[in-house]
């Protein structure tokens, strides 16, 4: 629900101010890249020497935990099991080029401005919800790493709103704010397609277990981050929630408290076919770096870039 009254309003308005300060910055701190970094050859859909296998499978677990929610896009559906080869995505299976998309996202709203979301990775668990919801709908948006008052997260500034109603607090709060702004008729879906997200008790636990399963990874800041990460440019990563392959990119990006600009990537998401174009290739994690004007693929590569670059 939103919040009421004038100490709750005081708090908002602050955090505002903070937001309007923070875009308004016209200098960033400055970042250099280690002198022996090089970009890795991108290895889609393989475990490379460098993957940590325990990580791996504890990632894997918590995507069957959480029934794959945010893998696909919702109204996901398979336009052709032999589509040509015309510069778009499409999965490659022997024979097969399958290509999907979503039979309802076109009926929806996309947000102008960039929605900003201050949560936390591991705790609370609803944050997880959140973050799966927008994947579901194929919502780009901005994450702000929170690591006090954890019980008030999550909480969203969506500048598309009035001024009375951009920020909007707690889960199921937000939930009902993309849905009713931002997604489809529920005459075109089936609402039952949401239920690993809506049923709230189901998912606080399974999430609560998939975050207990990597050790709560992100909960604090890391004691040797920057100081100053939180004032850099937003780091992009292009990604959607349960891939096991993000899962450490997203981890890292929270326990060095930088902020970043999730590109959603689900299947049937758009933004496939918007990657491939950029890069000639379809893969995630997949990491643009305005800070450094460094882009890159490969998970463990791209932690191992962040520890280097984001500590002190």
């Amino acid at each position: 629900m939103r919040l009421h009254g004038h100490r709750h309003a005081s708090k908002l308005n602050l955090f505002e101010n903070i937001f309007d300060q923070q875009q308004k910055k016209q200098q960033w701190p400055k970042v250099e890249v280690p002198s022996d970094f090089v970009i890795p050859e991108p290895q889609p859909l393989t475990i490379t020497e460098s993957t940590d296998l325990v990580g791996f499978a504890t990632a894997s677990a918590g995507l069957a935990l959480r029934l794959a929610t945010g893998a696909f896009v919702l109204g996901w559906q398979i336009d052709s099991i032999f589509a040509e080869d015309d510069g778009k995505y499409a999965l490659q299976l022997g024979p097969l080029r399958i290509r999907d998309f979503s039979s309802v996202l076109d009926e929806s709203n996309q947000p102008v401005q960039t929605i900003v979301l201050y949560d936390n990775e591991s705790s609370p668990a609803r944050c997880k919800r959140v973050r799966e919801m927008f994947n579901l709908l194929d919502i780009t948006y901005e994450c702000r790493p929170a690591f006090d008052n954890l019980d008030s997260l999550p909480y969203i500034y969506d500048p598309n709103m009035k001024d009375d109603q951009q920020t909007i607090k707690g889960d199921d709060s937000i939930i009902d704010h993309l849905l009713d702004n931002y997604g489809p008729s529920t005459t075109l879906y089936d609402t039952k397609a949401l239920w690993p997200i809506s049923f709230r008790q189901f998912a606080i636990v399974t999430s609560t277990l998939a975050a207990l399963l990597r050790g709560n990874p992100g909960k604090t800041q890391q004691a040797n981050a920057r100081p100053d990460n939180a004032d850099m440019k937003p780091i992009e990563l292009w990604a959607y929630e349960c891939s096991p392959f993000v899962r450490p990119v997203k981890e890292k990006l929270y326990s060095l408290g930088l902020p970043h600009r999730v590109v959603s990537c689900s299947r049937g998401s758009s933004n496939r076919d918007k990657m491939v174009e950029k890069t000639g290739r379809f893969q995630v994690p997949y990491l643009v770096d305005d800070n450094t004007g460094i882009e890159m693929f490969e998970s463990a590569e791209i932690v191992k870039y962040l520890e280097a670059t984001y500590t002190v």
